[in-house]
């Protein structure tokens, strides 16, 4: 039930989206769910995140809806009550982790060193995000760790971009990719959801093994 794999496989990419106005959380959905994108991961980064996660999960039941930025057990909490169906940590302490495993959804707990990804893996979890992927080192890295490590598959989150996209997405240990660029601020703030279906529907290009 907490390992996460057949999370990765909704998307090529997880939009990773801020919302500051509650507002805007079902549009934004309804946006990238018409543009073919029928997941995201809403982060916890303001203090309307939890009303913004829940009207989504209420009023967009066609798209799957994850709370990201996990950082303390109340939050896990929090998020599984207002009706996140996936939670995503940036990093892993074995408490939050175990925490997160007893809540009883998906758990993509967030990973930068191959002692992070072992640690992991022996809680019995095979999906991971590996954050934040440009500084921690990029597809060369994630092919290297692809090595020894062959059963692990990681969402790429972090300076990810449409361009940087296809090198990740052609790894064999990369699912799919996180990225923000498929709900700009300017888009959001101006209510443009017609820009946020087209960059979604851009997305189908990118190609999941």
């Amino acid at each position: 039930m907490a390992d996460a794999t057949s999370v990765l496989h909704v998307s090529p990419v997880i939009p990773v989206v801020t919302i500051e106005d509650p507002q805007h959380a079902v549009p934004v959905a309804r946006a990238l769910a018409d543009g073919g994108v029928r997941i995201i991961e809403l982060t916890l980064r303001t203090d309307s995140a939890l009303e913004s996660l829940k009207l989504i999960a209420n009023e967009v039941p066609d798209i799957l809806v994850g709370a990201g930025t996990i950082l303390t057990p109340g939050q896990a909490d929090a998020a599984a009550s207002a009706g996140a169906q996936f939670l995503v940590s940036p990093g892993m302490t074995p408490s939050l982790l175990d925490h997160m495993l007893q809540v009883g959804i998906p758990v993509l707990p967030g990973v930068a060193t191959v002692g992070e990804v072992m640690a992991v893996l022996e809680r019995g979890l095979t999906a991971m995000k590996f954050f934040p992927a440009g500084p921690a080192g990029g597809p060369d890295y994630l092919s290297a760790i692809g090595a020894p490590i062959p059963q692990v598959q990681f969402c790429p989150t972090g300076g990810v971009t449409l361009d940087s996209a296809p090198g990740y997405l052609s790894l064999a240990n990369v699912t799919c990719v996180g990225g923000s660029w498929l709900t700009p601020r300017a888009a959001v703030e101006a209510e443009d959801w017609q820009r946020i279906t087209r960059l979604a529907q851009g997305t189908a290009s990118l190609r999941q093994h």
